[in-house]
């Protein structure tokens, strides 16, 4: 890979090509860990600028924009940058604020204050875990363990707000929140232990599916209507407008001619299909958005959720149907008809199951359209994140409608 230098908004150089072991492009552990053998100074990565090669988030020759918190000694073994790598680096009106040298510096500062403040200062050099266009995750470690840094993007929700709602029904299905600013996106995590569950046993689907339906349940009884304000509105009903919008937008290029009509009569169909999904009997709750293995936490058991940043309100099979593509069929046999099990315990009368079923095209149609938002919202070098997923969602879509 090469890393494209800076120092306070000062060009350094460049390093690179050079070989790092890294899953994804969004994992820049190992590329920071590099750079301060190489240079001697701590380094941030602040965004990916383009990937040659590789494809689906991994592998390539990947150029990174990389902070120096300290300016290298002279003779780093730094080359000074072409006109097209300086151009690269110039500023963009929708580039995250983590993304650049005063931001993450600003996120970093934050998250020493407020832990000096909460009596757990930091005691050790802060370790950059991850970053991409929606969010990067810094470990910062204290006396009495890691604590972690999310810096977010101004079109995910108020993560720290959602954990609260949850945490009141269920202490034990959330992290411990210890500081938050939400106007940007900043949230400071205690450590959870365990790990991210993917590919998870049967004993944590056992765990952490009936709980995310019995706090979502807990929740809807809490309010009336059944949703706490400030939420975004991903209900199927309020899903059908931005569907017609997607496939008079970018993605309907990317569809053929006949994909393109099927997908706009399966948009015609939907409002009966709404009103069928309306019998199965199932309130709107309070939707994790993400519920998917990657973001349970465990050692075993008890399960605890992460990753709120897409929570919103909706129809729970939203959240019963994500569990779906990152399990084996086993598992995710046993997900479903736990999530329908505990729908049935909290709602008699309920028919979870048709539900689960009719839902599978709104699901999809749902991940299409928010896949677009973020590439709306995020600059070009970012597109590649996400580049044809709205309209790999909108055939999926197609193949749950054609198979009800």
């Amino acid at each position: 890979m090469t890393v494209l230098l800076t120092h306070r908004e000062g060009e350094l150089g460049a390093v690179g090509p050079f070989p790092v072991e890294r899953p994804r492009w969004h994992e820049v552990g190992p590329v920071t860990e590099h750079l301060a053998e190489l240079l001697g100074v701590a380094t941030v990565v602040l965004r990916l600028l383009d990937v040659h090669g590789g494809g689906g988030g991994l592998g390539g020759l990947a150029v990174y924009h990389a902070e120096a918190l300290d300016e290298p000694a002279d003779g780093a073994g730094l080359r000074p940058l072409t006109e097209e790598e300086r151009e690269s680096l110039a500023p963009h009106p929708l580039r995250a604020g983590y993304a650049t040298a005063e931001g993450v510096r600003a996120a970093l500062d934050w998250a020493g204050r407020a832990l000096a403040a909460a009596g757990r200062p930091v005691t050790g050099p802060v370790a950059q875990v991850k970053t991409w266009n929606l969010a990067g995750l810094f470990r910062l470690p204290t006396a009495t363990g890691p604590v972690w840094l999310k810096t977010g993007r101004d079109f995910a929700v108020d993560e720290a707000a959602v954990i609260a709602l949850f945490g009141a029904v269920d202490p034990r299905l959330v992290p411990p929140v210890l500081a938050a600013d939400p106007e940007r996106r900043l949230l400071l995590l205690d450590h959870v232990p365990g790990e991210d569950c993917w590919g998870p046993s049967a004993e944590v689907v056992a765990d952490a599916v009936p709980r995310l339906v019995r706090a979502q349940a807990a929740l809807a009884a809490s309010y009336p209507g059944g949703i706490p304000a400030g939420l975004p509105d991903r209900s199927h009903a309020a899903l059908l407008p931005a569907v017609k919008a997607l496939l008079d937008g970018p993605p309907a290029a990317e569809l053929t001619a006949g994909e393109l009509a099927r997908a706009r009569a399966m948009s015609d169909a939907l409002p009966q299909l709404v009103e069928r999904l309306a019998a199965c009997g199932l309130p709107p709750v309070v939707l994790h958005g993400d519920f998917h293995p990657g973001n349970w936490r465990s050692t075993g058991t008890a399960a605890v959720l992460v990753d709120f940043a897409d929570a919103c309100q909706g129809h729970p099979a939203l959240d019963g149907l994500r569990p779906r593509d990152f399990c084996s069929e086993e598992r995710w046999a046993q997900a479903a008809a736990a999530w329908c099990e505990a729908w049935r315990t909290v709602v008699p009368g309920s028919d979870p199951e048709l539900a689960l079923r009719l839902a599978a095209p709104f699901a999809h149609l749902g991940y299409a359209v928010r896949y677009q938002e973020f590439l709306d919202a995020i600059e070009p070098s970012e597109h590649r994140y996400h580049a044809g997923d709205p309209a790999a969602e909108i055939r999926a879509a197609l193949t749950a409608f054609e198979a009800l």
